[in-house]
């Protein structure tokens, strides 16, 4: 009986099945620390935001952009507390930085409303 391996490889796959495979295998995959590749990915990109956006608030003292940068902040701090709770820490500090994100949704959502 053949391995998998073979038998996937004397299968033609279509285009979808193989972006399937492979967003599949990017959310499967860890890292060295235990954490997912996606989430590292997904946490580089939101910090990238939230430090563009506050630079741009801190140089030109134009905060109407604060519900954005907030929002993507509760983001961020959502993705490390989820980060946190996949590595199995599941200590005060990934359940602290869902709290944090949740506060940060709230206070955005709120601003949006206000303005």
């Amino acid at each position: 009986m053949a391995d998998n391996d073979s038998l996937m490889e004397t299968m033609p796959l279509t285009s979808e099945e193989r972006k399937k495979i492979n967003l599949n295998n990017l959310m499967n995959c860890t890292d060295f620390s235990g954490g997912s590749i996606l989430l590292k990915i997904v946490r580089i990109i939101l910090a990238i935001i939230v430090l563009t956006l506050s630079v741009y608030q801190l140089i030109t003292d134009n905060f109407e952009v604060m519900p954005y940068s907030m929002l993507f902040l509760g983001a961020l701090m959502l993705v490390i507390g989820l980060a946190e709770l996949q590595k199995d820490r599941k200590g005060f500090g990934g359940y602290m930085c869902i709290v944090v994100s949740l506060f940060l949704f709230f206070v955005s959502i709120q601003d949006f409303l206000i303005y």
